[in-house]
């Protein structure tokens, strides 16, 4: 068995993916042609060429096209869909992803929360029984939009919303400028009502956005924080607390956060004892799947196989799933890579 063979068949679980950034290029051509939305291409190796990485701004330009193209509750529901069968292909049994509400719902055409959530519970439910795939929900606070963050809070803390799979509340969106500080009214409000605290911080910002999150915040989790790397007393503090950090490394390589995977941090965290765990973030952009980053990890990142097991089991042991849950994945994981580990060629 190839490395790439066990990695594919490894179960996996997924913290930090953007619904909008698993969008594949035929499905916004087809959604685009729907709604009657000019894109720079019109067959999907147009499209496709389209899609490939260039730069940050080339980015934010694709992200805006497909916000743009999501319009109807069957638009969310089939991206939701399409999400659960990438994973079923990945092995990936359970995910916590990221959406952004208050994008799809401040427009003038926008969806009203109730009927957003119910979407993409729609495509969780079919994805679910067609490939026994499960997913909970994490919608995030655009940061460059403060004024909307209670508004955002008060929407996820509805009991309607945990029941319908929204375990935390997120903060996305550019860094600099906009510190965890400027929200931790939303963050009290949710967290008072139940739900869990998980910023994005310590990925274009340094070890400062990454404090930040720490005490105003109360962030239990951490979307990225690899730049937690540049501080030590910062790593031991995430060590002596165990606070789980979701690392992205062809992310943080696209948005120049680093140079190299030879160059990512994401071998001295794991050798650090931080809780590292390994995500795709926005993996219709930047061309890659959770397959593709546990590969990364070890044949560039310079982790072992009995690492990446450990990281892998990670993602499970930080995920906001109730204990029997969690308990009854880790024994189904480890029983599996067990097995697995006899067949491996290295």
């Amino acid at each position: 068995m190839t490395l790439r063979d066990f990695i594919r068949q490894m179960p996996k679980a997924e913290l930090h993916v953007h619904l909008e950034g698993t969008m594949q290029p035929e499905t916004l051509l087809e959604l685009a042609q729907t709604h009657g939305i000019s894109l720079p291409a019109s067959d999907v190796e147009g499209v496709r060429r389209w899609y490939t990485f260039r730069d940050f701004d080339h980015f934010v330009e694709i992200y805006v096209a497909i916000c743009a193209c999501l319009r109807r509750p069957e638009d969310f529901a089939r991206v939701a869909y399409e999400y659960g069968r990438s994973m079923a292909a990945q092995n990936i049994r359970y995910a916590e992803v990221t959406f952004s509400p208050d994008t799809h719902i401040l427009r003038p055409d926008g969806l009203d929360w109730p009927n957003l959530l119910n979407a993409v519970n729609a495509g969780r439910e079919r994805a679910r029984a067609e490939f026994g795939v499960e997913m909970r929900w994490i919608p995030d606070i655009v940061r460059c939009n403060p004024e909307t963050a209670i508004t955002v809070a008060e929407w996820l803390a509805r009991d309607e919303s945990r029941a319908g799979g929204v375990v935390a509340i997120g903060l996305g969106g550019p860094e600099a400028g906009w510190p965890p500080e400027l929200f931790v009214e939303a963050f009290a409000y949710a967290r008072e009502r139940g739900l869990h605290s998980n910023p994005h911080a310590g990925e274009m910002a340094g070890p400062e956005s990454v404090w930040g999150a720490l005490r105003a915040l109360g962030a239990e989790r951490l979307g990225h924080g690899v730049r937690s790397v540049e501080d030590p007393a910062l790593v031991e503090h995430l060590v002596a607390h165990g606070t789980p950090l979701e690392v992205c490394p062809t992310s943080n390589i696209c948005l120049n956060a680093y140079p190299s995977y030879a160059a990512h941090p994401l071998k001295t965290l794991v050798e650090a004892g931080a809780c590292v765990t390994i995500n795709s973030d926005d993996p219709a952009l930047f061309n890659t799947t959770l397959v593709d980053e546990y590969m990364h990890a070890v044949e560039d990142c310079g982790l072992t196989v009995q690492q990446l097991e450990a990281v892998a089991l990670n993602a499970v042991r930080a995920a906001y799933l109730p204990a029997e849950e969690k308990s009854a994945l880790l024994r189904e994981f480890e029983g599996a890579y067990a097995g697995l580990r006899d067949g491996l060629q290295v």
